[in-house]
C-alpha cells in the first residue's frame, strides 16, 4: 500500500485533448548504437548490439503501452543511424520528424560489466549526430502536430550548445502550444559538471509542469541557496517535501522523486504520495529509470490520479530491473500484471 502525507490530487495543470495526428507524447535526444560486452572489455570477447537513449527509451516503454510517440533525435547517415531508426520504427515510435546528418556519425555507447552490481558505460558521442541536432529540427517536428505531453532530459542539453539551443527551442515552442512539459534530469557526470547542469535546469524550471528526478539530482534544479538535508525512509521523504517546496512555488506541478529501492514519491501543491518500491530479482538495473517515466506518463495520458501513476511507474521500473537491456524488457498495457503472479507461474 502507499504511504500518504496529505494525498496528493491530480495534476492541475489539464493535458491538452487528444486529437487525430497529434502525439501523445514527443520526445528527442541522442540514441546510439549499444555494445554490451560480456566481461572486461581489455580482454576482448564477444559483445551485444543493440541501441540505447534515455529518450528513446522512454518512447519505445511508452508505445509498448499503447501510446502514440513520435523521436525527432538526430543519427548519422550510416548503419548505425540505420539501426536506431529501423528499432524505433519497429517499436511502433513515430520517426518522421528524426534527421540524418551527413557530416556527423551515430553515437556510441558500450556497456562493460564489472562486478554482478557494477556497470561501467563508455561514451564515444563527441561531434555526434546527436549533439548537433538543430532548433530548426525540432520546430519542424513541432509545426507537423504539437504533442500532448514533451519529454525533455538533462542529457540532451549536456551534449553541445546546437543540442542545448534545441532543447530550449522546444520548451518555448511547447509552452506556446500547451503542451504539458515533462523533464527528467538524468544528470550525466561524464557530460558536464553539476555547476552547468544547474546553470541551465534552473532556468529551464519556469517551463516545467512535471519534473522527475532522484533525490540527488534535486537540488540542480532548485534555486540558488535552498535546499534540505537528506534522510531515510519516511525522514527521506520529508526532506524531499521540503527541497520539492521551492519548485512547486516555481510553477512546476509534480515532483516526482526516484529513489531506488525506496520507491518513488510525488510532490503536489496539494501534499505529497510515497509509493514503495515493487520487489523483483534484479538482473539489470540500466534504463529502470526510463522505465520508470514512461509508466509515471502512460498512466497521466490515462488521465489516473498520483496513486495509480506511482503505482504503474513502479511497476514498469521493476521490469526494466528483472529483465537485461535498456528498453527490451519494457512490458506492455496486457503484461502489467504478470509482477503479481507467484513465483514459478506459467501463462498458458
Amino acid at each position: 500500500m502507499a504511504e500518504e502525507a496529505e494525498e496528493a490530487q491530480v495534476s492541475a495543470r489539464p493535458l491538452p485533448p487528444a486529437r487525430p495526428g497529434r502525439p501523445d507524447v514527443l520526445t528527442f535526444g541522442e540514441t546510439m548504437v549499444a555494445l554490451r560486452g560480456s566481461g572486461p572489455l581489455k580482454l576482448g570477447g564477444t559483445m551485444e548490439v543493440s541501441v540505447a537513449g534515455a529518450e528513446s527509451n522512454v518512447a519505445i516503454g511508452l508505445a509498448r503501452l499503447g501510446h502514440a510517440v513520435r523521436w525527432a533525435g538526430a543519427v548519422g547517415d550510416d548503419e548505425a543511424g540505420q539501426l536506431v531508426l529501423r528499432t524505433l520504427r519497429a517499436e511502433g515510435v513515430g520517426v518522421s520528424g528524426a534527421t540524418v546528418d551527413p557530416g556527423a556519425p551515430t553515437g556510441l555507447l558500450m556497456f562493460e560489466p564489472r562486478l554482478p552490481d557494477v556497470t561501467r558505460v563508455h561514451y564515444y558521442r563527441a561531434g555526434s549526430a546527436g549533439s548537433r541536432l538543430t532548433a530548426h529540427a525540432v520546430e519542424a517536428a513541432f509545426d507537423a502536430a504539437p504533442p500532448r505531453v514533451l519529454h525533455l532530459t538533462g542529457i540532451t542539453p549536456a551534449l553541445g550548445p546546437t543540442a542545448r539551443a534545441a532543447s530550449r527551442h522546444a520548451l518555448e515552442l511547447a509552452h506556446r502550444d500547451g503542451s504539458l512539459i515533462c523533464l527528467d534530469v538524468n544528470f550525466r557526470a561524464r557530460l558536464w559538471s553539476a555547476e552547468d547542469a544547474a546553470a541551465v535546469l534552473r532556468q529551464w524550471m519556469p517551463f516545467v509542469d512535471v519534473l522527475i528526478a532522484s533525490d540527488d539530482e534535486l537540488p540542480l534544479c532548485l534555486p540558488e541557496g535552498a535546499g534540505g538535508a537528506g534522510g531515510s525512509g519516511a525522514g527521506r521523504v520529508a526532506a524531499l517535501a521540503e527541497r520539492a517546496a521551492p519548485l512547486l512555488d516555481l510553477g512546476v506541478t509534480e515532483v516526482v522523486a526516484k529513489l531506488g529501492a525506496d520507491g518513488a514519491a510525488v510532490f503536489t501543491g496539494d501534499g505529497s504520495l510515497h509509493r514503495p518500491a515493487t520487489p523483483v530479482r534484479a538482473v539489470d538495473a540500466v534504463g529502470a529509470g526510463d522505465a520508470f517515466v514512461a509508466g509515471y506518463l502512460s498512466a497521466l495520458l490515462d488521465g489516473e490520479g498520483p496513486a495509480e501513476r506511482l503505482e504503474r511507474a513502479v511497476t514498469t521500473g521493476a521490469f526494466a530491473v528483472a529483465s537485461h537491456g535498456d528498453w527490451e524488457g519494457a512490458p506492455t498495457r496486457a503484461e502489467l500484471g504478470l509482477l503479481g503472479a507467484p513465483p514459478g507461474t506459467v501463462v498458458r
